[in-house]
């Protein structure tokens, strides 16, 4: 039975702000084993319903993009939720959903159709750039710091509006969602034999309000999000500060970025399935035990094989038969339950 001795450490508002990597340069190891996991789309089924309800209309409604709000939606939940691509940062997301909708003449056609402007990637790829020369994690801390450097560049103070609106209203979805089946159980076992870390790419004030909520905040360590930079690096410098061999660390994330972060590391890597979330949560333990004996290695070729088919990297609008219609009604149901459920009265358009 879990004893219940794992004391999560959060961090204040002032260190987010001014060290947010304080505690990965500070992790104290009390345990042979790491786990670092992720929480959206892993820990809870709340992907679908943070991107379809809250991130996209919230740009469309910023940038005026209704006009072209099925093919915006078919681009952002392709790299959001169905390709290799989910997982990732919301304004790396931005920059890629931008560049192709720029690229698509059919896209183009129905903006001009529809008196709608694209807007260009320029600005959040500065972003990117910034963050990237200043080696510092996306978020809202270093949003501010490249504010301060162009005050009056309007795009940006937009780019920033967005972010910070979809802040706001990412609770009123993302706390109603539960864990999935079995996570609990799951995070005694883990916590028992393993100093367990939580890496995301979603905002630490988000993360922390999530897993307080559902009452599994205990189970882990420290919490590490967007704030504190990539989950390479998140796992990278607690693998670093603790000396944790290789076969002793583990990931488990529900996108390929978590792989990569996995195999950066030269880490052990479990798969928490799109579409078939409860059965790996109950796939868990037994898996988990071979990760405790140092075996694990022989099952894991095979998890991650399956794993691979589920995220294409291929856009549909790149494949010779496509439809538009077709691509975005391959979704539409799932659409169509979250804001039945969620938002009865938003602006949904169905094909």
């Amino acid at each position: 039975m879990w004893t219940g001795k794992c004391m999560f450490e959060r961090i204040s508002s002032q260190q987010l702000m001014e060290d947010p990597e304080i505690q990965l340069k500070n992790f104290k190891k009390t345990k042979e084993y790491l786990v670092a996991i992720d929480t959206d789309g892993c820990i809870a089924d709340n992907m679908n319903g943070k991107q379809m309800l809250v991130f996209h209309p919230m740009y469309m409604e910023f940038y005026q993009l209704w006009g072209i709000e099925s093919y915006f939606r078919e681009v952002a939940e392709y790299y959001n939720l169905f390709s290799v691509h989910r997982g990732c940062n919301r304004f790396t997301a931005i920059s890629l959903i931008l560049k192709s909708l720029n690229s698509r003449g059919d896209v183009k056609k129905m903006a001009e159709k529809t008196w709608t402007k694209i807007p260009s990637a320029m600005t959040v790829d500065r972003y990117l750039e910034f963050c990237k020369s200043e080696h510092c994690g996306f978020g809202t801390p270093s949003l501010e710091r490249f504010l301060e450097k162009y005050p009056f560049d309007f795009d940006i103070h937009k780019l920033y509006g967005w972010s910070q609106q979809v802040n706001k209203a990412l609770p009123y979805v993302n706390l109603k969602i539960q864990p999935f089946e079995n996570v609990k159980q799951c995070l005694e076992i883990m916590s028992e034999n393993a100093d367990v870390i939580v890496v995301s790419q979603t905002p630490y004030d988000d993360l922390l309000r999530y897993w307080e909520s559902h009452g599994i905040i205990d189970y882990v360590r420290i919490i590490c999000g967007q704030e504190m930079g990539s989950k390479f690096h998140h796992i990278e410098m607690v693998k670093n500060a603790g000396s944790y061999h290789d076969e002793k660390v583990l990931v488990i994330g529900d996108a390929y970025g978590d792989l990569k972060a996995a195999k950066q590391n030269n880490a052990c890597f479990y798969p928490v399935i799109p579409g078939k979330e409860n059965q790996s949560w109950v796939k868990f333990p037994e898996a988990f035990n071979s990760f405790l004996s140092l075996n694990y290695r022989q099952v894991e070729n095979t998890m991650i094989e399956e794993f691979s088919k589920t995220l294409p990297d291929l856009p549909p609008w790149e494949s010779p038969d496509y439809n538009h219609q077709q691509s975005y009604r391959q979704h539409q149901t799932i659409r169509k339950a979250l804001y039945e459920k969620y938002n009865p009265d938003g602006k949904l358009v169905v094909l």
